[in-house]
């Protein structure tokens, strides 16, 4: 044992200290269960506030998104690291835990309520390109690098409390399956009750409100407790050597862990719908798969006198697990009749997401699960301090993790999930190697035919494995309905013509098409497309700004899309110039360009700029201002859209608006509840008070509602603008408008559905939509479970009453709008009064 310097308390002999933890007569490990079971509660519930609030700082591109997971995870595993050299050995291991825990939750509230100040200083600089990278992860890394730091000290902390045995290194493992435990808790509990019916606010109270507990009990129920001395079966020779192999494998295991992680939600999200719930399930699921095998590993450690050939045996097997799963999520859960239309309880959908989940993700989340306790007690050395050996585990497995979860984030878009999944048996069969060289007996004579089989088996599993089908990155949930009726009547939606499919670094995308119209799908979803419906609505996004405004000069587009929106910019000659901000890459290189027919080939106009970013994130740092915005936004029920439907999104996008300047969003009214539209409408209404809403397709019965507001005035002079359009200038706008049904601006405006004061009687108490507040990505993601019922359009016509300031000129152009009004049948509760005798 090193002996201890002069003056220096902390290297103070073990045998000074009193009685072991796990030999006291106090419960000391089911405390320290109920203490892992809360912190890792906690921990997790930090961790979704953290993402989601740092993600409307930095971003969530997926070059965010990787900085954000890198910086917390590299937080970590370097409080893990550096918990065995800064911790001092004399120092209680429960009063320790309770300081760490202390802190960590005094650190979160700072975090949190300290964001909005580093949001304005974020603002302020507007750096762009590199620089913007190197900002991110600066501003990452004040954010998370303190608590984290704290959070990845716990386990090595309290791990001198346990001897370092066989039976101390099974304790430790299941503590932190114990921890794991705690964490599938605060996921379901964050994801299904706290930010659905409350806030953020609260939540990161509870949070905070279990680490506080958890260190209260630790202070009360383990006050003097020291570190724990070694057995006398400390003493015995070590069981195995080479813990470098170990720590390889280990570090590998993570890799794949991690890996799993990313491209099994991706495929999932396409089976299951990508709301909030869908990623709290497979979470959950994952966290349960790795806790279960955390503790098989833990209870196979406490008597296995070779840990080393165990953990070879478990990274072997998921040549066998990682296979099941591919297979079973890009070929056995699609087929599954699962009709989402006919349910009304979205917890029985729940409990079938669940079912497809586990089915999935079990087999290899328990040996990942397993591989943790086993590396622990293969690196477990007699007289060592064992803050020491679980670190340094900790560390390996935390820097596999990184590298697996960046690996699979930026590699997707390069090899698809179908390699990344390759590459996950590739990696487990080199862990399984290492560990086994670890061993010492891996290439003994005897049993190099073993080897050599398995390593043939892993080759054919890997080459036979299968890719996920493009007819589930387009149709998603409902592909079922194709495969199981392929002799019925051909429809655009549910059996297209697969053009393109392809998975990029945030979505998987296709274009589809039937009977001449083309399809844009994002994630099992369809986006957009050439149909009658949907150009006419595309089309209303960018005619209708751009004519209340008059006279526009740049506009900004928040979403590429199959370019349609774009391209009616492209028709006014008078626009200079046109940014179109979209997060995937893979959508205006790969899919816009089959649509290049009806968007006017808007990528190859000169005065277009295409930039790569969140949108949210490129206003917040952009300098610029423009004339228009228009958002045409993924569906409020996909997990984070709701961001783009939030107050204090309008209220960023007045912000970056030029005198005069106006916005138009697009708001869906399928898949959703009238209390969802009626929080969408509200709260652009408080912002943009002069807001009105406009049928945007459907002549009988509206779908689709297309937002509009200013951030000065807004009306329209009709007789000037019917004049405007039938000049040369505007020829390409009126081509543009006339090719979707609007031969003159009195069709155009007689989509006209509502504005803020009239609708305010249906709007009063809706719930406002805010970051702090996201309560419509969990009420939408609630509502696509069932079918929604009730015509929404007739509701909101049912309001409007004419608008006089809204609509100016001579008494003939009134009178002609009308006459639209009535030949567009859009539901209305009586019809619209005359026009004034005095018309302005």
């Amino acid at each position: 044992m090193k002996r201890p310097r002069p003056g220096r308390p902390d290297a103070a002999p073990t045998a000074a200290v009193v009685p072991a933890l796990v030999g006291s007569p106090a419960p000391v490990i089911p405390v320290l269960a109920v203490l892992f079971v809360l912190s890792g509660a906690s921990g997790l519930m930090h961790e979704l506030l953290w993402f989601n609030r740092l993600g409307l700082v930095v971003g969530s591109s997926a070059v965010s998104l990787g900085i954000l997971l890198a910086t917390y995870m590299g937080g970590l595993g370097l409080g893990s690291l550096l918990a065995p050299k800064r911790i001092p050995r004399h120092l209680p291991p429960g009063r320790v835990y309770a300081g760490l825990e202390v802190g960590i939750a005094l650190l979160s509230v700072l975090v949190f309520f300290g964001l909005p100040l580093v949001e304005r200083l974020y603002a302020s600089v507007g750096a762009a390109g590199p620089a913007s990278v190197v900002l991110r992860a600066m501003v990452a890394g004040l954010c998370l690098l303190p608590p984290t730091v704290l959070m990845g000290a716990t386990l090595p902390a309290v791990a001198r409390a346990v001897s370092a045995t066989p039976s101390g290194a099974s304790r430790i493992g299941l503590l932190y399956t114990c921890n794991l435990i705690g964490a599938i808790v605060g996921t379901l509990w964050a994801g299904f009750e706290l930010l659905r019916r409350y806030d953020m606010v609260v939540t990161l109270a509870v949070a905070s409100g279990l680490g506080l507990v958890a260190a209260a009990l630790a202070w009360v129920l383990l006050p003097g407790a020291a570190p724990a001395e070694d057995d006398a079966a400390s003493l015995a020779p070590a069981r195995d050597a080479a813990p470098l192999g170990v720590r390889v494998a280990i570090a590998l295991s993570g890799a794949g862990s991690l890996a799993g992680q990313v491209v099994w939600t991706r495929i999932l999200s396409l089976l299951l719908g990508a709301t909030v719930y869908t990623f709290s399930i497979i979470l959950g699921v994952f966290l349960f798969g790795l806790g279960l095998g955390s503790a098989l590993g833990s209870l196979i450690a406490r008597t296995n006198t070779r840990p080393v050939r165990a953990l070879a045996w478990a990274l072997a097997l998921q040549v066998i697990a990682i296979p099941w799963a591919a297979y079973a999520s890009s070929v056995v859960l699609p087929l599954w009749p699962i009709n989402y239309a006919l349910g009304k309880d979205p917890w029985i959908f729940f409990q079938m997401d669940l079912a497809r989940s586990a089915w999935v993700l079990l087999p290899p989340t328990l040996l990942w699960g397993a591989s943790f306790p086993l590396a622990i007690a293969a690196c477990t050395r007699p007289g060592e301090d064992r803050a020491r050996s679980v670190a340094s585990v900790y560390v390996a497995n935390t820097l596999g993790a990184i590298v697996g979860a960046l690996g699979a984030t930026f590699l997707i878009p390069l090899i698809g999930t179908h390699g990344s999944q390759r590459l996950m048996v590739l990696a487990s069969v080199a862990g399984a190697l290492a560990a086994a060289m670890a061993a010492g007996r891996a290439f003994a004579p005897r049993r190099l035919p073993l080897v050599a089989a398995g390593l043939a088996a892993a080759a054919l599993l890997t080459w036979k494995l299968p890719a996920i089908p493009a007819d589930l990155i387009a149709l998603g949930r409902y592909m079922v309905f194709r495969l199981a009726s392929p002799g019925a009547p051909k429809d655009l939606w549910n059996d297209p013509a697969i053009l393109f499919a392809g998975e990029g670094l945030t979505e998987s995308v296709a274009v589809s098409e039937n009977a001449g119209q083309r399809v844009f799908h994002v994630s099992g979803k369809i986006e957009a497309s050439s149909s009658d419906l949907d150009m006419r609505l595309q089309r209303m996004l960018g005619h209708l700004p751009a004519l209340a405004h008059g006279d526009p000069r740049s506009v900004l587009i928040v979403g590429c899309g199959a370019g349609v929106t774009a391209g009616t910019f492209a028709s006014y000659p008078g626009i200079e110039r046109i940014v179109i901000c979209e997060i995937e890459p893979m959508v205006p290189q790969r899919v816009t360009p089959y649509f290049s027919g009806v968007n006017h080939d808007v990528l190859n106009d000169p005065r277009v700029q295409v930039v790569y970013d969140d949108a949210r994130h490129f206003i917040l740092s952009t300098k610029e201002k423009f004339d228009l915005i228009t958002s045409d936004p993924i569906h409020p029920w996909v997990r984070g859209s709701g961001a783009l439907y939030s107050r204090d999104y309008y209220e960023l996008v007045k912000q970056h608006l030029n005198p005069g300047g106006v916005v138009s969003q697009w708001l869906p009214l399928y898949q959703a509840s009238p209390a969802a539209v009626r929080s969408e409408l509200a709260t652009f209404f408080a912002v943009y008070g002069n807001g009105t809403v406009w049928a945007g397709s459907g002549r009988h019965s509206a779908v689709d509602l297309v937002m509009l507001g200013g951030r000065d005035s807004v009306s329209f002079d009709l007789a000037h603008l019917q004049a405007g359009l039938a000049g040369p200038e505007r020829a390409d706008a009126a081509a543009s408008l006339a090719a979707v049904g609007f031969g003159s601006v009195f069709d155009l405006f007689a989509t006209y559905a509502g504005r803020a004061r009239d609708l305010a009687p249906w709007l009063q108490g809706a719930p406002i939509n805010r970051d702090m507040r996201p309560w419509l990505q969990y009420q939408a993601g609630w509502d696509s479970y069932t079918l929604q019922r009730g015509d929404i359009a007739n509701e909101i016509t049912g309001y409007r009453r004419y608008p006089v300031d809204l609509f100016t000129g001579p008494q003939e152009s009134q009178r002609a709008l009308i006459e639209a009004i009535r030949r567009a049948q859009l539901p209305v509760a009586s019809p619209p009064p005359s026009p004034p005798s005095n018309p302005q």
